[in-house]
């Protein structure tokens, strides 16, 4: 015990006299409340820890890739002499996976890695939706988090074709139909995708947008979004109180626990647990390598995205469902989420006050596990309107009938509760003392203290 004292006033000495000569208390991020230790309320720090994660990876990756689409005459596993050599993008990825030492460990951790942070913005988008962050005084960071997962998955569109396979290649080209067929933008983006319209123009655009476009703008939106939250902080847990504060004060921000070295550690003890659990999935299940562009053998290769898009593409299979309303169908959905916070306008931020927007946020989820396992059984393969109703109807019907059961058994419960206040307000009142009237050195109660519909 003795030595456990010494080591810890030590190590505080040392910390102290860390912060006092490097300033750090000026430049850490805020404190955060001890209540707030707990996964789910760092779905935003997984998701920016992943980010850094494809950025290192990305730029060993840098070493080894080549995006050109001329051919080379080297075997890259392909028999000397074969009728169709190998383009340069597809032979410096088989040369990284079968050569390079670690290669096939370091190219499979960064398409995990992809993977792992598009769903880690999806739970953090819904886990956000779903608490009501995007209420006052949030609006501006819930938008600025939208077009984050919005950039996020362009990464992972631009990405997808620089292995240059035949199966990527057909995805983008569809991809890139249905990006062109947007209304007003589709014009203006398709020159900037297109390039000079060759294929190793598309190449060099898609390599150019993935390697530094987009991560520059998903920085520059980080940024943003990190310092809207040190301006507003973590949003307090939902609640049923109109009343209840947005916000913490500056002295409940110094009672709670500091950034450095607390926090720090606990994000670098997440950070570490993801990327060993990437690396053992990259070791025990290695990409495969399809096969490249143009290679005869791949005739008969089958469409099909990444299992974010998906959906979309699912979509298009519907009878009747042109690119054109597909498009339109992702852009209202597009335009309902950014607008989100003036739509929803009511004060109460606990999902059983919000049934019709938990509603809507129930169904795009179920719609979207739907369609995505839809489409990776039956991939191109074209749905009738029966079968297409007997799909969504029971589920948009029953995800209506189960909401509004919850929210009218919950309204039963919170009448009975507020009665049972009510009547235990008035009991202490009828044997309470004459209330003091308030003076300038005892302060009347404030409206959150009063409110009888605090939980």
């Amino acid at each position: 015990m003795a030595f456990e004292r010494w080591f810890n006033r030590t190590l505080n000495r040392v910390w102290g006299l860390i912060e006092d000569r490097t300033g750090m208390p000026k430049w850490a991020l805020r404190p955060q409340p001890a209540f707030t230790f707990k996964p789910s309320y760092w779905t935003g720090a997984f998701v920016a820890n992943s980010f850094i994660f494809q950025i290192l990876t990305g730029m060993l990756l840098l070493l080894y890739y080549q995006p050109t689409v001329n051919p080379t005459f080297t075997s890259c596993g392909q028999p000397l002499g074969s009728l169709s050599p190998s383009p340069g993008a597809w032979c410096s990825t088989f040369y990284l996976i079968h050569s390079v030492p670690m290669g096939a460990l370091l190219l499979t951790t960064h398409l995990y890695g992809a993977y792992a942070m598009i769903f880690l913005a999806f739970v953090h988008f819904f886990r956000g939706y779903y608490m009501g962050v995007y209420k006052r005084p949030r609006e501006l960071s819930w938008i600025v988090g939208s077009l984050l997962l919005l950039l996020t998955l362009g990464m992972g569109f631009t990405g997808y074709l620089l292995p240059y396979t035949q199966l990527s290649f057909n995805a983008t080209q569809v991809g890139l139909v249905l990006a062109l067929r947007l209304p007003y933008a589709g014009p203006l983006i398709g020159p900037l995708l297109l390039g000079d319209g060759t294929a190793q123009g598309l190449l060099s655009r898609m390599f150019a947008a993935h390697v530094v476009l987009i991560p520059l703008a998903l920085g520059a939106l980080l940024y943003a979004h990190i310092a809207l939250f040190e301006s507003h902080g973590i949003a307090p847990p939902a609640s049923s109180d109109p009343l209840q504060r947005r916000r913490f004060t500056h002295t409940e921000d110094q009672q709670h626990v500091p950034f450095m070295p607390h926090i720090l550690l606990y994000i670098t003890k997440w950070a570490l647990l993801y990327a060993g659990i990437l690396f053992g999935l990259a070791a025990l299940w290695p990409w495969d390598l399809p096969t490249y562009v143009g290679n005869l053998a791949a005739a008969g290769v089958v469409t099909e995205p990444d299992w974010y898009f998906l959906w979309l593409f699912k979509l298009v299979d519907f009878y009747g469902v042109t690119p054109i309303i597909a498009v339109g169908a992702s852009n209202v959905v597009l335009v309902y989420v950014l607008l989100l916070p003036l739509l929803d306008r009511s004060k109460a931020t606990h999902p059983r006050d919000r049934p019709l927007f938990i509603y809507l946020a129930t169904c795009l989820v179920e719609f979207f596990i739907l369609m995505t396992v839809w489409g990776g059984l039956t991939p191109g393969v074209q749905i009738l309107p029966p079968a297409i109703a007997q799909r969504l109807v029971p589920l948009f019907a029953v995800n209506a009938i189960v909401v509004a059961l919850f929210h009218y058994r919950y309204r039963i419960s919170y009448r009975r509760r507020l009665a049972a206040r009510e009547a235990a307000g008035r009991l202490d009142g009828a044997y309470a003392p004459a209330p003091v009237p308030a003076s300038p050195s005892v302060p009347a109660p404030s409206a959150m203290e009063a409110s009888p519909l605090r939980d």
